[in-house]
């Protein structure tokens, strides 16, 4: 969306929006000395203490890391947000849904419980969704959307489980206190959850899809959830919890092969891409599998490299995201192939990518080249380095690539399209932010002992050790610096050849058959099998309704019955009288006449002789009562019946053989189940101990005498009470019936 104002006046309340991170910032900035000093800060509160659960936040030199990138990012995302949605009448609205992410991100970079932490790792997912689906009346916007929630939600859902299986692993949910999980027979199952969790949070292959998609948010968006945050949430959480499941074959099998995986993948369809965000988009998946990576390599080396590239790539990418928001601004398009010669209209917006550019090629006076360098020192002393070291190489060449094109190609060849450039004038208040993050990044560089103090406690906090990290620019000739020349010049070698490289076919293969694709398939199959569902259990007819419960009780109950296993049930079958099988027998044939009558007073009387049937079982068994109210309920019904089925049409079938043959297997089903659990039940010794007690207390403590008229007033008085209730909203439904008449009737 580009940042054209839709008319309408701002409030400035949603001016003052960058206020509130600034606050946050230098809450958390006054607590450095603290962190730097080795101490930790911990919060606790009782949420929900019967199930170790507890509102536990914890800050650390890791947390500390983060929420200052999440505030001081979100500083220039708000005050960028200002001026590119300046006229627009949506913007507070935008504001407030970028502080609810800023605030569900501090959550998750702050909470020591594991469920607290996965509260606010779905809030993240929740807050993303609107701020990706920003522009709902765009289709594209609204599939983006539900693409990221499906994806990071569903991710989110799979850890969960491995969340619950580590606390109970563990012992408690407090995460700071859990031991190393390595030997634990759950420990496979964990770590598979976990990491699924977070490679789909943060764009692993074959999760990577959605952050392209994401791309049609607004560029505040981009630029605030995939540099500093939400793409960075799923790398915090490995971090986190690197002394826990790491130092395992396991955890470097999954994370090296999935981080190199993305890497290569991302970089290889940068690329392919044309749309400025969307290449953007692509490098950072790349950038998030060279962390997953460092830190699969599980040594005090890779991760202070994955904390250094932590750091260079959220500010370099947050103000080329920023940088590409300010291009769409002022010149009108994002597409590359359209755009050239900008720098007479953006002086600035040059100068900013090319110090931006190096960042993202990892080479020159930038930060990103010292993280760059101690990634491939990493790489280079790792256990797989005969396949990681050309991997990071070739990916490292793609980048730069691209990183030529961002900061030459846009700005100083000759407009690819032929269009002139002469219009653009750049928009001071939206190139101050890219230009302050490049300035930074420069900063850094040539001041590396501010980072590395801010880094050391981070790298301290995923090794569990002291940590020692001193940042040079210069480390001098070596390995590493050799290469680093090597993927430069193949960089530029591959952006002057560009045209004869089969990449785009390539990467034209992996967007059209890959993942995206299965996702694709995968909704529209989920939808197809909804809608079919939906036509079998919502047919509208209430026969299919009552086959579908009753079904349903009969498999459920059936099953429970049988693995509970079958008392000799039959064993009182000897003592049946010849008077008590002849009322039963009678009670099955009637039962049998009412089905098989096509009569509806056959069917009528057949039903009457089935319910006055089991009225003599009642007087045979000594209910007297029973039995009496069973013969004034029958002669009601059967009365009933013949007034109102009377007056119908003649019997006709409507029903097929088929779905006659269902309804009685069905109904035989049942009841064969149902006198089954008599039997069983019937089996069963029951204390009586109720029978005494109301005995006992009838007079006493109710003062009645009548046993059975306490218990329905006094003992059962709310069953009672709700059994009039029905009765009195029966006789309101029939006197509303009564009294209603047609229209036109004078009576």
């Amino acid at each position: 969306m580009a940042g054209h104002g839709t008319g309408g006046h701002n409030p400035w309340r949603a001016r003052l929006a960058p206020l509130i991170p600034l606050a946050i910032f230098f809450l958390y900035a006054r607590e450095i000395p603290t962190i730097l000093g080795g101490a930790v800060l911990a919060l606790r509160a009782d949420w929900a203490a019967s199930l170790g659960v507890s509102l536990t936040f914890r800050l650390d030199g890791l947390g500390l890391l983060f929420t200052l990138l999440i505030s001081g990012i979100g500083i220039l995302i708000t005050a960028f947000a200002n001026v590119y949605l300046a006229g627009d009448p949506r913007l507070p609205r935008f504001q407030a849904f970028l502080l609810l992410f800023m605030g569900s991100m501090l959550g998750v970079t702050t909470a020591d419980n594991a469920i607290l932490l996965f509260v606010f790792w779905e809030l993240t997912s929740i807050s993303s969704f609107l701020l990706i689906g920003f522009d709902h009346e765009r289709l594209e916007s609204r599939e983006a959307a539900l693409k990221a929630l499906l994806i990071t939600s569903g991710g989110g859902l799979v850890m969960m489980a491995g969340l619950v299986m580590m606390g109970l692993a563990s012992g408690t949910f407090e995460i700071s206190k859990m031991g190393a999980l390595g030997d634990h027979p759950l420990y496979l199952a964990i770590l598979i959850t976990i990491a699924i969790g977070c490679f789909t949070k943060s764009a692993q292959v074959p999760f990577h899809f959605w952050l392209p998609a994401a791309m049609a948010a607004p560029t505040p968006v981009s630029a605030y959830l995939h540099s500093a945050t939400m793409v960075k949430a799923g790398v915090y959480l490995l971090a986190r919890l690197s002394p826990t499941l790491g130092g395992t074959e396991e955890w470097m099998l999954i994370l090296v092969s999935a981080g190199a995986l993305t890497m290569l993948t991302g970089s290889l369809l940068a690329l392919h891409a044309t749309d400025l965000k969307r290449i953007l988009a692509y490098t950072t998946v790349s950038a998030l599998g060279m962390l997953v990576l460092m830190l699969g390599l599980d040594t005090p080396e890779a991760a202070a490299a994955a904390m250094v590239l932590l750091l260079a790539h959220a500010i370099y990418k947050a103000a080329l995201f920023l940088l590409a928001g300010t291009i769409d601004h002022d010149a009108g398009s994002r597409d590359v192939a359209k755009l050239g010669d900008l720098r007479h209209g953006m002086p600035i917006a040059a100068a900013s990518a090319a110090l931006l550019a190096l960042g993202l090629a990892g080479f020159g006076p930038v930060l990103a080249f010292i993280a760059k360098e101690m990634l491939l020192e990493s790489v280079v002393t790792a256990a797989w380095t005969a396949v990681l070291v050309p991997a990071v190489i070739v990916s490292s060449a793609m980048l730069t690539a691209v990183a030529i094109l961002i900061g030459w190609g846009l700005f100083w060849r000759p407009n690819p399209s032929g269009a002139s450039q002469e219009t653009v004038r750049e928009t001071l208040g939206l190139v101050a932010a890219p230009l302050t993050l490049a300035l930074l990044s420069l900063g850094f560089a040539f001041i590396p002992g501010w980072p590395s103090a801010l880094l050391r406690p981070a790298v301290s906090a995923i090794t569990g050790k002291p940590g020692e990290l001193d940042l040079h620019l210069w480390h001098g000739f070596g390995t590493p610096l050799l290469l680093s020349v090597v993927s430069v010049l193949l960089g530029l070698a591959l952006y002057w050849s560009r045209g004869r490289w089969k990449v785009a076919s390539a990467a034209d293969r992996i967007v059209t058959f890959g993942p995206d694709r299965w996702y694709g398939d995968s909704l529209s199959g989920l939808l197809r099998g909804s809608e079919k569902i939906t036509k079998l259990l919502q047919s509208g007819y209430i026969r299919s309704y009552i086959t579908i419960i009753l079904v349903t009780v009969i498999s459920l109950s059936g099953a429970a019955l049988a693995r509970s296993g079958l008392t000799p049930v039959l064993q009182d079958f000897g003592r049946i009288y010849v008077h008590e099988a002849a009322v039963a027998a009678l009670i099955v044939l009637a039962a049998f006449a009412a089905i098989r009558s096509t009569s509806r007073l056959g069917a009528i009387a057949s039903l009457g002789v089935v319910g006055y049937g089991i009225a003599l079982l009642y007087i045979i068994f000594s209910g007297a009562d029973l039995a009496m109210t069973q013969f004034l309920v029958e002669t009601l019904m059967v009365i009933l019946f013949v007034l109102v089925l009377y007056h119908l049409p003649r019997f006709s079938k409507i029903s097929t053989r088929r779905a006659r043959v269902g309804d009685a297997a069905v109904s035989i089903s049942l009841g064969v189940l149902m006198a089954l659990f008599v039997l069983v039940a019937s089996n069963e010794y029951v204390q009586r101990d109720a029978a005494r007690f109301f005995a006992e207390n009838s007079y006493t403590a109710a003062h009645g005498r009548n046993i059975v008229n306490v218990i329905l007033v006094d003992f059962r008085a709310l069953d009672t009470a709700g059994e009039i209730t029905v009765l009195a909203i029966a006789a309101i439904g029939v006197y509303a019936l009564l009294k209603l008449r047609p229209e036109g009737d004078p009576r």
